[in-house]
């Protein structure tokens, strides 16, 4: 009973401590969206989904590709009957011919003679047909308009294999197909930027003010984050402190990126929303993560104040 009530708390433990490294690795707000929220930035286009491994375009070009021409069984040459079998033949004809003469009374002097003729005459068929032989081994073989020397035994109106040599047109080449290159994102277009307004300065020290906000934010420092805020986001961020308790939170800001959306004017204040993305780190031996978010920061349009922390605002 103990052991399982022991496993059952260290089931618990080990979901807590991942609830906990999962919060903790959020920046400050703890990835909430609240304050002053923007409607330019409510109204922006989600990100485009990246590109398949293989275009659409790329699909009928694909399937309009020839089909492969089925295999064609090369014409089956005659074998010429061996030279062997009529001189074998003829010898036994010679023969069968005197022993026939000699069963038909014939003297045996008569059919030897007989028998003597035949296979002279035999014998000068085959010097004749060795002669023709030899003659036409020594004659050149007919040269193939496909490349190479025909083969003695191969017909002049054989039919060449398909592809046997031949090289074919471009129209029928398989069509490879061409890479397509992913579209490139759109850039961003800004709202209500004034063309004297100095980006670059403003950026830096909008980056400088998050990584400070989030030293406080992890020592729970009030104080300085009444400093950069406005009443409603200060109010906010410290009751968020207050419910975490004691507990210090960590968070180092590895890589920070920020680019301004634009600027908006209600008549009463401008409205600067900055889009912040890095990635940070939530103890020290843990792997960076990636982060996303908006700073709205809010700056009088009469006055001398500077900018502050006017709500944060989540993106898709």
């Amino acid at each position: 009973m103990n052991f399982k009530k022991f496993l059952v708390g260290l089931t618990i433990a080990v979901t807590a401590m991942g609830v906990m490294a999962e919060l903790s690795a959020r920046p400050m707000g703890g990835g909430r969206s609240f304050g002053r929220q923007s409607s330019s930035v409510s109204r922006m286009p989600a990100a485009p989904a990246p590109a398949p491994s293989q275009s659409p375009s790329m699909a009928p070009r694909q399937a309009a590709q020839p089909a492969p021409a089925p295999a064609v069984p090369p014409a089956v040459t005659p074998k010429p009957p061996s030279p062997w079998k009529g001189i074998l033949g003829g010898a036994l004809l010679g023969l069968g011919l005197g022993a026939l003469f000699s069963h038909f009374g014939m003297g045996g002097a008569m059919a030897s003679a007989f028998g003597s003729i035949l296979m002279i005459a035999l014998v000068g068929g085959v010097i004749f047909f060795l002669f023709n032989m030899l003659r036409r081994k020594q004659e050149p073989r007919p040269v193939s308009a496909f490349g190479g020397q025909q083969s003695y035994n191969q017909s002049y109106n054989q039919t060449p294999e398909i592809g046997s040599g031949i090289s074919q047109p471009a129209a029928f080449q398989p069509v490879q197909p061409e890479p397509v290159a992913a579209p490139a994102a759109p850039a961003h277009q800004q709202w209500g930027v004034p063309s004297d307004f100095d980006t670059p300065a403003f950026l830096r020290s909008a980056k400088g003010n998050f990584i400070r906000l989030q030293a406080a934010w992890d020592k729970g420092d009030v104080e300085d984050i009444r400093e950069f805020t406005t009443p409603e986001v200060f109010a906010e961020l410290r009751m968020q402190i207050q419910e975490r308790g004691a507990t210090k939170d960590y968070t180092d800001v590895v890589q920070i990126d920020a680019e301004l959306l634009g600027i908006e004017n209600d008549g009463k204040d401008y409205l600067a929303s900055v889009r912040f993305a890095g990635m940070i780190k939530s103890a020290p031996d843990a792997l960076a993560e990636p982060f996303k978010e908006v700073w709205n920061l809010v700056k009088p349009v009469s006055g001398d104040r500077g900018w502050l922390l006017g709500g944060i605002q989540q993106i898709a």
